[in-house]
Protein backbone atom coordinates (compact mmCIF):
# COMPACT_ATOMS: atom_id res chain seq x y z
CA UNK A 1 0.00 0.00 0.00
CA UNK A 2 2.73 2.45 0.90
CA UNK A 3 4.47 1.86 -2.44
CA UNK A 4 1.30 2.53 -4.40
CA UNK A 5 0.60 5.71 -2.46
CA UNK A 6 4.06 7.01 -3.18
CA UNK A 7 3.65 6.17 -6.85
CA UNK A 8 0.34 8.01 -7.09
CA UNK A 9 1.78 11.02 -5.26
CA UNK A 10 4.81 11.18 -7.53
CA UNK A 11 2.75 11.00 -10.71
CA UNK A 12 0.05 13.51 -9.78
CA UNK A 13 2.11 16.22 -8.10
CA UNK A 14 3.82 17.48 -11.31
CA UNK A 15 0.40 18.15 -12.84
CA UNK A 16 -0.51 20.61 -10.09
CA UNK A 17 0.17 24.14 -11.36
CA UNK A 18 1.48 26.65 -8.87
CA UNK A 19 -0.89 29.52 -8.17
CA UNK A 20 0.05 33.00 -9.29
CA UNK A 21 0.61 35.17 -6.26
CA UNK A 22 0.47 38.92 -5.84
CA UNK A 23 3.81 40.47 -5.00
CA UNK A 24 2.84 43.30 -2.66
CA UNK A 25 6.40 44.37 -2.07
CA UNK A 26 7.55 47.51 -3.84
CA UNK A 27 11.16 47.36 -4.94
CA UNK A 28 13.34 50.46 -4.94
CA UNK A 29 13.24 50.52 -8.74
CA UNK A 30 9.43 50.38 -8.65
CA UNK A 31 9.26 53.38 -6.35
CA UNK A 32 11.81 55.38 -8.32
CA UNK A 33 10.26 54.74 -11.74
CA UNK A 34 6.72 55.28 -10.49
CA UNK A 35 7.73 58.54 -8.81
CA UNK A 36 9.64 59.84 -11.85
CA UNK A 37 6.77 59.04 -14.20
CA UNK A 38 4.23 60.53 -11.79
CA UNK A 39 6.20 63.76 -11.48
CA UNK A 40 6.45 63.99 -15.26
CA UNK A 41 2.71 63.36 -15.45
CA UNK A 42 2.14 66.22 -13.02
CA UNK A 43 3.97 68.56 -15.38
CA UNK A 44 1.75 67.33 -18.21
CA UNK A 45 -1.31 67.96 -16.01
CA UNK A 46 -0.14 71.49 -15.36
CA UNK A 47 0.37 72.15 -19.06
CA UNK A 48 -3.02 70.66 -19.87
CA UNK A 49 -4.66 72.99 -17.34
CA UNK A 50 -3.78 75.91 -19.61
CA UNK A 51 -5.03 74.16 -22.74
CA UNK A 52 -8.27 72.87 -21.23
CA UNK A 53 -10.15 76.19 -21.08
CA UNK A 54 -9.81 77.21 -24.75
CA UNK A 55 -10.60 73.65 -25.86
CA UNK A 56 -13.51 73.06 -23.49
CA UNK A 57 -15.53 76.14 -24.41
CA UNK A 58 -16.18 75.14 -28.06
CA UNK A 59 -17.09 71.59 -27.00
CA UNK A 60 -19.42 72.86 -24.31
CA UNK A 61 -21.02 75.20 -26.83
CA UNK A 62 -21.77 72.29 -29.14
CA UNK A 63 -23.23 70.17 -26.35
CA UNK A 64 -23.12 71.01 -22.62
CA UNK A 65 -21.04 68.39 -20.82
CA UNK A 66 -19.12 67.35 -23.91
CA UNK A 67 -15.98 68.99 -22.53
CA UNK A 68 -15.62 65.89 -20.34
CA UNK A 69 -13.98 64.28 -23.37
CA UNK A 70 -10.86 66.23 -22.40
CA UNK A 71 -10.58 64.65 -18.97
CA UNK A 72 -8.60 61.58 -20.02
CA UNK A 73 -5.33 63.50 -20.02
CA UNK A 74 -5.62 63.85 -16.23
CA UNK A 75 -6.14 60.10 -15.89
CA UNK A 76 -3.37 58.42 -17.88
CA UNK A 77 -0.84 57.87 -15.03
CA UNK A 78 -3.52 55.88 -13.16
CA UNK A 79 -3.19 53.23 -15.86
CA UNK A 80 0.28 53.77 -17.34
CA UNK A 81 2.23 53.42 -14.10
CA UNK A 82 0.36 50.35 -12.76
CA UNK A 83 0.87 48.63 -16.11
CA UNK A 84 4.61 49.06 -15.63
CA UNK A 85 5.22 48.42 -11.92
CA UNK A 86 2.24 46.08 -11.34
CA UNK A 87 1.92 46.78 -7.64
CA UNK A 88 -1.17 47.34 -5.48
CA UNK A 89 -1.66 51.04 -4.83
CA UNK A 90 0.21 52.15 -7.95
CA UNK A 91 -2.79 53.91 -9.51
CA UNK A 92 -3.52 55.96 -6.39
CA UNK A 93 0.18 56.69 -5.87
CA UNK A 94 0.58 57.85 -9.47
CA UNK A 95 -2.41 60.19 -9.45
CA UNK A 96 -1.65 61.64 -6.02
CA UNK A 97 1.97 62.44 -6.86
CA UNK A 98 0.99 63.89 -10.23
CA UNK A 99 -1.76 66.00 -8.64
CA UNK A 100 0.66 67.23 -5.98
CA UNK A 101 3.13 68.37 -8.63
CA UNK A 102 0.31 70.05 -10.54
CA UNK A 103 -0.81 71.90 -7.40
CA UNK A 104 2.74 73.00 -6.57
CA UNK A 105 3.29 74.37 -10.08
CA UNK A 106 0.05 76.30 -9.78
CA UNK A 107 -3.41 75.44 -11.00
CA UNK A 108 -6.84 77.04 -11.04
CA UNK A 109 -8.22 74.28 -8.81
CA UNK A 110 -5.52 74.65 -6.16
CA UNK A 111 -5.17 72.01 -3.45
CA UNK A 112 -8.47 70.40 -4.47
CA UNK A 113 -6.50 68.65 -7.20
CA UNK A 114 -5.21 66.31 -4.49
CA UNK A 115 -8.73 65.07 -3.84
CA UNK A 116 -9.28 64.69 -7.57
CA UNK A 117 -6.04 62.74 -7.89
CA UNK A 118 -6.98 60.38 -5.10
CA UNK A 119 -10.51 59.72 -6.40
CA UNK A 120 -9.36 59.25 -10.00
CA UNK A 121 -6.59 56.92 -8.93
CA UNK A 122 -9.06 55.01 -6.78
CA UNK A 123 -11.33 54.50 -9.78
CA UNK A 124 -8.56 52.71 -11.67
CA UNK A 125 -7.27 50.97 -8.55
CA UNK A 126 -10.62 49.29 -7.94
CA UNK A 127 -10.55 47.75 -11.41
CA UNK A 128 -7.01 46.40 -11.04
CA UNK A 129 -7.92 45.06 -7.59
CA UNK A 130 -11.00 43.34 -9.02
CA UNK A 131 -8.62 41.27 -11.17
CA UNK A 132 -6.39 40.65 -8.12
CA UNK A 133 -3.60 42.66 -9.73
CA UNK A 134 -3.07 39.84 -12.22
CA UNK A 135 -4.84 41.30 -15.27
CA UNK A 136 -2.68 43.61 -17.37
CA UNK A 137 -4.00 43.05 -20.88
CA UNK A 138 -5.61 45.63 -23.15
CA UNK A 139 -9.12 44.95 -21.86
CA UNK A 140 -8.01 45.47 -18.27
CA UNK A 141 -6.26 48.72 -19.16
CA UNK A 142 -9.36 50.04 -20.93
CA UNK A 143 -11.58 49.09 -17.99
CA UNK A 144 -9.18 50.77 -15.55
CA UNK A 145 -9.18 53.93 -17.67
CA UNK A 146 -12.97 53.86 -17.80
CA UNK A 147 -13.06 53.38 -14.02
CA UNK A 148 -10.87 56.44 -13.53
CA UNK A 149 -13.10 58.38 -15.92
CA UNK A 150 -16.23 57.38 -14.01
CA UNK A 151 -14.60 58.47 -10.74
CA UNK A 152 -13.67 61.82 -12.31
CA UNK A 153 -17.25 62.35 -13.50
CA UNK A 154 -18.83 61.50 -10.16
CA UNK A 155 -16.55 63.87 -8.25
CA UNK A 156 -17.00 66.70 -10.75
CA UNK A 157 -20.77 66.34 -10.77
CA UNK A 158 -20.86 66.50 -6.97
CA UNK A 159 -18.37 69.33 -6.50
CA UNK A 160 -18.58 71.44 -9.66
CA UNK A 161 -21.99 70.65 -11.16
CA UNK A 162 -24.40 69.95 -8.30
CA UNK A 163 -28.06 69.78 -9.28
CA UNK A 164 -27.32 69.23 -12.98
CA UNK A 165 -30.06 68.05 -15.32
CA UNK A 166 -30.18 64.32 -16.19
CA UNK A 167 -29.15 64.90 -19.81
CA UNK A 168 -26.07 66.87 -18.74
CA UNK A 169 -25.15 64.15 -16.25
CA UNK A 170 -25.49 61.45 -18.90
CA UNK A 171 -23.33 63.34 -21.39
CA UNK A 172 -20.70 64.24 -18.81
CA UNK A 173 -20.41 60.69 -17.48
CA UNK A 174 -20.30 59.18 -20.98
CA UNK A 175 -17.63 61.64 -22.13
CA UNK A 176 -15.49 61.05 -19.06
CA UNK A 177 -15.70 57.27 -19.32
CA UNK A 178 -14.92 57.26 -23.05
CA UNK A 179 -12.03 59.67 -22.58
CA UNK A 180 -10.64 57.59 -19.73
CA UNK A 181 -10.98 54.35 -21.67
CA UNK A 182 -9.27 55.73 -24.80
CA UNK A 183 -6.66 58.18 -23.49
CA UNK A 184 -5.80 56.63 -20.14
CA UNK A 185 -6.56 53.03 -21.06
CA UNK A 186 -5.81 52.33 -24.71
CA UNK A 187 -3.02 54.87 -25.21
CA UNK A 188 -1.25 53.92 -21.99
CA UNK A 189 -1.37 50.25 -22.99
CA UNK A 190 0.10 51.11 -26.41
CA UNK A 191 2.89 53.16 -24.80
CA UNK A 192 3.82 50.35 -22.42
CA UNK A 193 3.76 47.80 -25.23
CA UNK A 194 6.06 49.98 -27.33
CA UNK A 195 8.45 50.45 -24.41
CA UNK A 196 8.43 46.71 -23.70
CA UNK A 197 9.46 45.95 -27.27
CA UNK A 198 12.50 48.23 -26.97
CA UNK A 199 13.72 46.43 -23.85
CA UNK A 200 13.36 49.56 -21.71
CA UNK A 201 11.16 47.66 -19.26
CA UNK A 202 13.41 44.63 -18.87
CA UNK A 203 13.57 45.11 -15.09
CA UNK A 204 9.79 44.88 -14.84
CA UNK A 205 7.33 42.07 -15.44
CA UNK A 206 5.76 44.23 -18.14
CA UNK A 207 8.93 43.85 -20.18
CA UNK A 208 9.33 40.10 -19.62
CA UNK A 209 5.87 38.78 -20.44
CA UNK A 210 3.97 38.47 -23.68
CA UNK A 211 0.80 40.05 -22.33
CA UNK A 212 1.59 43.48 -23.74
CA UNK A 213 3.51 42.43 -26.84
Amino acid sequence: MSTNTADVSSTTSPSIKPKRRINFRWRVVDIVIAAVLAVASGVVFWGWDGVWTPLSKPLDAVLPGLDSLLGGVWLFPAVLIPLIVRKPGAAIFAELVAATVEAILGTYWGASTLLSGFIQGLGAEIVFAAFLYLGWRLGNAILAGAGAGLALAILDLIVSYPGSKPEFIAIYVAGSVVSGAVVAGLLSWLVVRALARTGALSRFAAGRTKELV
